[in-house]
């Protein structure tokens, strides 16, 4: 599956979100992560970053059934362009 993930967090806790996504995402935008992952490795994000959350902080995951699914249009350099060829 493929699933897109929004965090807004206090600007002093972004570093934790950010190192807990890129564990199983890609890092687009600030605050974005996006890629494909398995429903087991979504479910086990979805649980720490519940366990992240303080008080008026939010993460918000989008999911596809399939990247063939979306349609991604980027302007200038896209991030996840080194992800394809390793």
């Amino acid at each position: 599956m493929y699933a897109i993930v929004v965090y807004d967090m206090q600007a002093h806790r972004t570093q934790k979100a950010l190192k807990l996504g890129r564990r199983y995402l890609t890092h687009v935008q600030n605050s974005v992560l996006e890629g494909e992952i398995s429903e087991g490795d979504l479910e086990t994000l979805r649980g720490e970053f519940e366990a992240l959350l303080e008080p008026g902080e939010s993460v918000i995951i989008y999911e596809l059934s399939s990247d063939t699914l979306l349609n991604r249009t980027v302007y200038g350099q896209d991030p996840t362009e080194d992800q394809r060829f390793l």
